[in-house]
């Protein structure tokens, strides 16, 4: 349960870095998702988009690190 739960908070840390370093890229991973399921979505401010998404990638990060401490030192 424990590797499961570090492997899994290792690939939410991957997905963070994601969000942090390619914003553009995950906005456009979800419009296209939304446009599959028949719904379009445009942002009103880019550059706000883009700073909340580096912001949402820093704080999945911050999170998930916490996690694998919590994990590991509890033991």
């Amino acid at each position: 349960m424990l590797l499961l739960c570090a492997l899994l908070s290792l690939i939410g840390i991957g997905i963070g870095c994601f969000l942090m370093s390619r914003p553009a890229a995950a906005i456009e991973c979800q419009r296209k998702f939304y446009l599959k399921i028949n719904w379009r979505i445009e942002p009103v401010s880019m550059e706000k988009e883009l700073r909340a998404t580096r912001l949402m990638g820093l704080c999945v990060i911050l999170v998930l690190a916490a996690v694998l401490i919590l994990l590991f030192v509890r033991k």
